[in-house]
């Protein structure tokens, strides 16, 4: 390491250091509490830091004479403020006013200098802690819904949100977008399994603030994105202690506690400080299924300040199971919620019944885990190193290690069974599976009702082990205008996919019973070791970028190269199908399962990345920019398929290709912003795991070329005193341009890419009374590349009500507040079958997933 060090150095070159001032001060609003996150610079350097959780800053700087002292932060309008640095310390206070100018906020992802939006040739959007807490009431899906070019659907509960950018086609989740906590990914490499990045981390209090930078640029440093980096931001100590205490009750028997604590550690010239979050809930989930929804996440981080930059390290620990909801069988034509054979509506068909399924295997008996539905076990340790050799030459070297027991664990949308009904009446099911006749009954003994549907699904049970180390080390050189950095990111990952699919027979109501069909099933099961597959994982991945950020009078130039390579290797166990029992039934004497036969495989590409980008600061209120970059994407390591020797049939980068021109306002209480985009995405290879007849899977692959146009606009307008209206349009055209299997499907819509998305809301706070109405709307779209069905479009209502007070003459308070989600219970459709891909139609029963019904959480905020 302290080689790598000395030779970027000697690259960079030293510069002479001179006399260190000390810069401090406390930031707060005009009527003095302090606003935690503000971002100080010294206006024309790299030099920087943000307010503590109690307003106060500190930074170092080499520089003599008269400087410009800037803050910024999210609402309030940017202050300067001259200080005169000639060595000791420098006292700077500022007081900052409330402002509907959103764009001079500085940003810290996706890029090497801290700078406003208004500054960045970027498409960004930022929140802030408090925009955070009134947004977020389940998954990632409630935040990013309102984010401009973003489709995001939540229908599947608190995690595995499926966020698709700006018309890029994927099954959803993270492909193209890494889920990030202070600057370093979740997860390096997507497509070890099929889990997604917000399995493995969940929002608390503590966290600042939110970025999310869109466009090609963003693929140049750390891990790289293709379409945009989602980053948030922890809290970190000052010198002051502070606690932020948030409990919650909501609608499903759901209790949250919260909390985030910070301050120094030792004497009050410490230069240490602490910041510990968490949570612990439980709840009934948003849907009630019988099973359990609980769980607690830790952490928190230690900052060493040193003379010259700073050590921090932080971590997590999460232990967490939620339930996870797939489409299910809804009326067709209408696609509203069903009516059960009791006569109630369903809402769920997921059931705490089939939680005691088991059944002998090769290896014993093996129990189901589907009752612990998503549970994530482990954490992370994280390392970042800050070092200033001079005020021109930075060095931010960050080292990840995370480790996980996880499982995602899901109730399918059907049997899978070839030639059968969705949804079937008693004669239908004998029908489908040739079988002459048989008793239904109830476990207990007790007929069913001849008339009564019945609904055969299936359990899939995945175990996810991931264990992964990476490092990002960048050198930052600032040189008149020019600011340089290179740098390197590197990751080794290893992960397991093991999975099982068992067949069970229920009822046709919510939360349905099991049924037992005589000389068919077993307590309820009707195909026991359904499908199975096994695979080992692995990856690794080395990136070398270097980037050159020059800031003229009116111009902002940035220029970037990266290059990438990525292996991996892949194990896949063979299944065969064991006799294990001597019922006389075939589907439960006969198990499929591992055979402990192996094939092996590796695979590797590289590829490059350009991206150039520019802005011109037209006035100190309107900016013009535009960017093009060409990146890459590697493909899914899960899906990749090998002959009987070992060798892949292909890995081959994915090639994009983006631009987008824009323009960015902001002046007094009002800002907003404008930009035309264009991508073309080449070799993208499509992966869908649709039916087997046996009720198992298929991998179906597809190389398609596809290209999207639109625009994107936001606005915030603070039109009167403590009243503001924002909102963000896109507006765009996709198709799929290429299909190697289905070349009937060229010039089709991208599947689940709408063509129009539309967020509104008006807020109002006089920092004693908050409310906000907020209008999400997705417009139509299809649910599969053969645009066979068409979804309408939805539209979700959220509403938030606060009322603060003071607790004494210590600056406490307490926020007591009420959130609705899906105010108006829009039963929209966010999606239908994956697994029925382009065979989906419409009949008598439409298997799709509804947005999630209203929700009521009512909380109190104690801060001291």
């Amino acid at each position: 390491m302290k080689n790598l060090i000395f030779a970027f150095v000697c690259i960079l070159g030293f510069s002479t250091v001179n006399a260190q001032t000390e810069i401090m001060g406390v930031v707060t609003d005009d009527s003095g509490i302090p606003v935690a996150g503000a971002n100080i610079i010294i206006k024309g350097t790299t030099a920087g830091t943000i307010s503590d959780f109690d307003g106060n800053y500190s930074l170092s700087s080499d520089l003599i004479g008269s400087q410009t002292i800037r803050v910024t932060y999210i609402g309030y309008g940017a202050v300067e403020k001259q200080a005169n640095l000639s060595g000791g310390t420098v006292q700077v206070n500022i007081v900052m006013m409330e402002s509907g100018e959103q764009l001079d906020e500085i940003l810290l992802t996706a890029t090497s200098t801290t700078r406003s939006q208004k500054e960045s040739p970027l498409s960004i959007t930022s929140l802030g802690a408090k925009q955070l807490a009134k947004a977020n009431t389940s998954s990632q899906a409630d935040i990013l819904i309102s984010v401009p070019g973003i489709t995001a659907e939540g229908g599947g509960g608190e995690v595995a949100s499926n966020v698709f950018v700006r018309g890029l086609p994927s099954g959803g989740q993270y492909q193209y977008t890494p889920l990030q906590i202070d600057g370093m990914p979740v997860l390096s490499t997507f497509g070890l399994n099929s889990s997604a990045h917000d399995v493995y981390f969940r929002n608390d209090i503590g966290i600042k603030n939110l970025e999310f930078v869109r466009g090609g640029s963003s693929i140049l440093y750390g891990v790289g994105s293709v379409a945009g980096i989602i980053n948030y931001n922890s809290i970190t100590g000052g010198v002051d202690q502070k606690t932020t205490i948030r409990t919650e009750v909501a609608t499903n028997s759901r209790y949250k506690a919260d909390f985030v604590t910070s301050g120094p550690l030792g004497g009050e010239d410490s230069n240490t400080f602490y910041a510990l979050s968490g949570f612990y809930r439980y709840d009934d989930g948003p849907i009630k299924t019988g099973l359990p929804t609980e769980g607690f996440q830790l952490r928190g981080n230690l900052k060493q300040v040193t003379k010259n930059g700073s050590i921090t390290f932080s971590g997590q620990y999460i232990d967490d199971k939620v339930q996870f909801f797939l489409p299910y069988p809804l009326e067709g034509g209408s696609r509203d919620r069903p009516t059960g054979n009791d006569g109630n509506t369903i809402y769920t068909l997921q059931t705490a019944a089939a939680a005691n399924i088991s059944y002998l295997t090769p290896d014993g008996v093996y129990e189901s885990p589907i009752e612990e539905g998503v549970a994530t076990k482990g954490g992370f340790f994280l390392t970042q190193f800050k070092h200033n050799f001079s005020d021109n030459l930075k060095m931010d070297a960050k080292l990840r290690y995370s480790k996980y027991a996880h499982q995602f664990n899901l109730f399918l949308d059907g049997s899978g069974v070839s030639g059968a009904n969705v949804v079937e009446t008693q004669a239908e099911y004998l029908a489908a599976r040739g079988l002459t006749g048989g008793d239904f009954t109830y476990l207990n003994g007790q007929p069913l009702a001849a008339d009564a549907l019945l609904f055969e699904n299936r359990i899939l049970d995945r175990s996810r082990p991931l264990s992964e180390t990476m490092a990002d080390i960048k050198l930052t050189r600032t040189a008149g205008d020019h600011t340089i950095t290179v740098g390197t990111f590197i990751s080794r990952s290893t992960a397991g996919d093991f999975n099982v699919i068992t067949n069970y027979l229920g009822e046709y109501n919510n939360r349905p019973d099991l049924v037992e069909l005589s000389g068919y099933s077993i307590n309820g099961v009707t195909n026991r070791g359904t499908a199975y597959t096994n695979r080992n994982i692995s990856s690794n991945k080395i990136a070398l970028f270097l980037t050159d950020e020059i800031k003229l009078d009116r111009w902002n130039l940035d220029f970037g190269v990266r290059y990438e390579r990525a292996s991996g290797t892949i194990e896949n166990e063979g299944s065969t199908s064991y006799l294990v029992d001597n019922t006389g039934i075939a589907n439960l004497d006969n198990v499929t399962w591992g055979n402990g036969s192996w094939t092996r495989g590796h695979v590797s590409a590289d590829d490059f990345a350009v991206a150039l980008a520019g802005l011109y600061k037209v006035s100190d209120a309107l900016s013009a920019y535009g960017n093009f970059s060409r990146g890459y994407f590697f493909p899914e390591l899960r899906g990749t398929k090998f002959d009987g020797f070992g060798n892949p049939s292909s890995y081959d980068t994915e090639k994009i290709v983006q631009g987008e021109l824009g323009v960015k306002y902001g002046k007094n209480n009002f800002s907003g912003t404008g930009a035309l985009y264009a991508i073309n995405l080449n070799d993208r290879r499509v992966v869908n795991f649709i039916n087997a007849p046996g009720g198992g899977f298929i991998e179906d692959v597809d190389t398609q070329d596809t290209k999207t146009f639109g625009f994107e606009g936001t606005y915030n307008w603070r039109f009167v005193q403590d009243f503001s209206l924002n909102g963000s349009l896109t507006v765009q055209s996709h198709e799929i341009t290429k299909s190697t299997s289905n070349p009937e499907f060229e010039g089709n819509k991208i599947s689940r890419q709408p063509n129009f998305i539309n967020a509104i809301g008006v807020d109002y706070d006089n920092a004693t009374f908050d409310a906000g109405v907020n209008y999400n709307y997705t417009g139509k779209k299809y649910t599969n590349d053969s645009n066979s069905i068409e979804l309408d479009a939805i539209g979700i209502t959220n509403l938030n009500l606060g009322y603060t007070f003071k607790t004494g003459e210590d600056g406490g308070t307490v926020r007591l507040g009420a959130q609705v989600y899906n105010l108006l219970n829009s039963e929209g459709i966010t999606e239908g079958s994956p697994r029925l891909n382009n065979t989906q139609t419409e009949e008598a029963f439409f298997v799709g997933r509804p947005i999630l019904p209203t929700r009521v959480f009512l909380n109190a905020t104690f801060n001291f």
